[in-house]
């Protein structure tokens, strides 16, 4: 196959059970990177918090591209150029900021390189600052703060308040996508979002089809894009209904599933 651009999932696809990329793994994406094979990290992540691994890999040098917030934004990693774009509407953001005063709850967004939040104290938002390795950032006014396009804010609380809450959540915030993706995380993010639909925009823009594509994944968010790539790949790992929507299965994380699938059927 003549494949051109390969989107990886991160966690328990790119990465290992430690969260590091193995030697091998790295190995094999720089040599696809060598031979003319683009990369693209694929996560729910924000850009902030999948930047590092970028890095680790070496995409600036190689016209790599980070797809955050479940493809809300792709960005280039070399020019930072930012190429597919989808926020919430700005009238929103007063609307989450009271919810989560009336129901008690931490709420967070990203900007600056930083997680922005009223709470940072919350042992919660302290979470997903460690998960993605970026800062927090304490403002008195969460809406006022928030001054730049916003794709993504979090919710946060204890998992059984927040499985209680959710419905008055989902119906004070229609046209949005309102869902838990963990039991202490309610994510709001604009309608619509798809790692396969942002991945088609960035095929047309760099004049590829989707039989150019290769994606790795495990979870519930990677089986649009594994289905929609001429070469979808799920890890051993993954979940079984992720495993029916792909082409082929590699070893699991821990075997250098990436790695196996880059030297047996892209290389």
């Amino acid at each position: 196959m003549d494949i051109r651009l390969l989107a990886l999932d991160l966690d328990g696809t790119l990465t290992n059970s430690e969260k590091i990329i193995t030697p091998r793994t790295r190995e094999a994406l720089m040599e696809a990177q060598k031979r003319g094979i683009r990369l693209v990290l694929a996560s729910g992540r924000p850009t902030e918090g999948i930047s590092p691994l970028a890095e680790e890999l070496e995409m600036g040098r190689y016209g790599g591209f980070i797809l955050s917030y479940n493809g809300a934004e792709i960005r280039e990693v070399g020019s930072g150029r930012l190429l597919v774009q989808q926020t919430l509407p700005a009238d929103t953001i007063p609307v989450i900021a009271g919810l989560a005063r009336e129901y008690g709850i931490g709420v967070l967004s990203y900007g600056d390189g930083a997680v922005i939040t009223e709470h940072p104290d919350d042992p919660y938002i302290q979470l997903e600052c460690r998960i993605n390795r970026i800062p927090c950032r304490p403002v008195e006014n969460f809406e006022k703060a928030l001054t730049h396009p916003v794709p993504k804010c979090l919710m946060t609380g204890e998992g059984d308040y927040m499985g209680q809450i959710l419905p008055r959540i989902q119906e004070a915030l229609p046209g949005l996508s309102v869902y838990r993706s963990e039991a202490y995380f309610i994510e709001i993010m604009p309608q619509g979002i798809d790692k396969a639909r942002s991945l088609a925009e960035l095929l047309r823009q760099l004049n590829l089809t989707a039989s150019q594509l290769a994606a790795c994944g495990d979870g519930y968010n990677d089986i649009s894009m594994i289905a929609f790539a001429g070469l979808g790949v799920a890890m051993a790992n993954a979940r079984p209904e992720v495993q029916k929507a792909a082409r082929v299965i590699t070893t699991s994380n821990d075997e250098d599933g990436v790695a196996e699938a880059v030297y047996r059927w892209m290389l």
